[in-house]
């Protein structure tokens, strides 16, 4: 894709506005929109240009990219709510035949489906492509993208994807980068949970916490969340790349096609519990690792070394 074509972003929060900004780094121009001010001021001194409504940014570029954090609120700035006029006016009252819309937001398979059929009815190809990899991989640029759509409209995108990701993988037709994301969220909560116990237990038995971190990350029980969380975790450092309000809305999402496809999920089930506890006690703003705060007000201690290191306070 060439670097005159102008790209339309709707969503610069944690995740977006880096994500926008790579773009604008990488000589692609940008045309954004945020319900807040204040990203929209960040990214317009990036050298973004701020548009007045998703309609807007659609109106004014070739391909839009959207990441939003829920189903409703990509429905609502794609197809909207009664089309909506303003700065509520969707995507789809600025589209023009042959442009593509490229959702990296989380989002249910279903919702994405029926985006893509309204959008396909006015021309419009679309790319259902979340993202994983946290604030860190949007900053960096690479993040890992699960594709699904026409693949030779992924073709036609790829480098300007490439811009924002180190993987890229086409999952299969619409819907297919909605159910493998699911996966990753599974797996990604799952592991924070069972890594949450592990160290509540270590410090409950008195174990040296940072030996038992090196220890374990070395063997077969490594993975991403012992090597990048971890070292904060045991320092109440829990200063969000990934909301832990977000990830209890992705379980939500994977329970529920899990009951649609009839596919079992008794862990799922238990960790989206366990996160819906973190947003029940105030904790929603935090990073998805403070899921081990619950194991630590169920065990009555902190599994911690030295002083707490900030980000653990509570967001507002």
């Amino acid at each position: 894709m060439s670097k005159d074509t102008t790209v339309g972003f709707v969503g610069l929060g944690i995740m977006g506005l880096p994500m926008a900004e790579n773009l604008l780094e990488a000589g692609y121009p940008v045309a954004g929109y945020n319900r807040s001010p204040e990203a929209v001021e960040q990214f317009v001194d990036a050298g973004g240009d701020a548009g007045d409504s998703p309609q807007d940014v659609a109106a004014n570029s070739e391909v839009v990219i959207t990441c939003l954090p829920d189903s409703p609120d990509v429905e609502t700035a794609v197809i909207g709510e009664g089309k909506g006029d303003g700065a509520d006016a969707p995507v789809i009252a600025g589209v023009s035949e042959g442009m593509t819309l490229i959702d990296m937001s989380t989002i249910s398979p279903t919702s994405t489906e029926r985006i893509a059929d309204e959008l396909a009815a006015r021309g419009v190809a679309m790319l259902d492509a979340p993202i994983s990899g946290g604030e860190e991989g949007a900053i960096e640029g690479t993040l890992s993208i699960m594709v699904g759509g026409d693949e030779g409209v992924l073709d036609a995108h790829r480098d300007l994807l490439e811009v924002l990701g180190g993987s890229i993988t086409h999952c299969g037709p619409t819907g297919a980068g909605q159910v493998t994301k699911a996966c990753n969220q599974i797996v990604v909560a799952a592991t924070n949970l069972a890594v949450s116990e592990a160290l509540v237990f270590a410090e409950k038995a008195g174990a040296d916490l940072e030996a038992v971190v090196e220890a374990i990350s070395g063997g077969a029980a490594g993975c991403w969340t012992l090597d990048n969380r971890a070292p904060r975790m045991i320092r109440g450092n829990f200063e969000p790349g990934f909301f832990a309000e977000y990830q209890y809305k992705d379980l939500r999402i994977a329970t529920d096609a899990g009951e649609a496809y009839g596919s079992p999920m008794p862990a799922t089930e238990l960790t989206h519990e366990m996160y819906k506890a973190m947003v029940e006690n105030g904790m929603e703003f935090d990073d998805n690792s403070g899921v081990m705060q619950v194991i630590e007000m169920l065990a009555g201690t902190e599994a911690r070394i030295g002083e707490t290191e900030g980000g653990g306070e509570r967001g507002d």
